[in-house]
């Protein structure tokens, strides 16, 4: 299990940021991004935050079910999500990314990913498929 989780692990793209205090205001970021049900006017967040042995990494929430060790469909749309939003975050200055080919391809068009403007945030439900720091069962 442990050599699976290493696997994992040096496959998520590892970012740096300029102020600890920038952790939190990546997180909200992320939070209002994702895949939008526009009838319903919820958004289902794609990407998390993660910190892992003092280091941070933008991750996809089904990365995460696989670290925990739980059956994930990650499929490539999924990874070129990541990649789009990792992007995204490098552009507005909130990360740096460590080894920036890992989110050159496959990437998604923007076409494909909700960003909820943050005054319009109460107007959405905000859904996270995957919490950090719970017990996800």
């Amino acid at each position: 299990m442990i050599d699976d989780q290493d696997n994992i692990v040096k496959d998520l793209v590892e970012v740096t940021f300029p102020e600890k205090e920038d952790f939190l205001k990546i997180r909200e970021t992320l939070s209002r991004i994702g895949v939008a049900s526009r009838k319903d006017k919820e958004l289902f967040q794609s990407c998390h935050i993660l910190h892992k042995r003092g280091k941070y990494y933008i991750t996809h929430f089904k990365e995460l079910f696989l670290l925990d060790g739980k059956p994930s469909n990650l499929d490539e749309s999924d990874i070129a999500r990541r990649n789009t939003i990792v992007s995204l975050l490098e552009q507005w200055n909130l990360v740096s990314v460590v080894h920036a080919h890992q989110v050159s391809e496959p990437k998604a068009p923007l076409s494909q990913i909700k960003i909820i403007p943050f005054r319009e945030k109460n107007e959405w439900k905000l859904t996270t498929k995957y919490s950090i720091g719970s017990n996800n069962t």
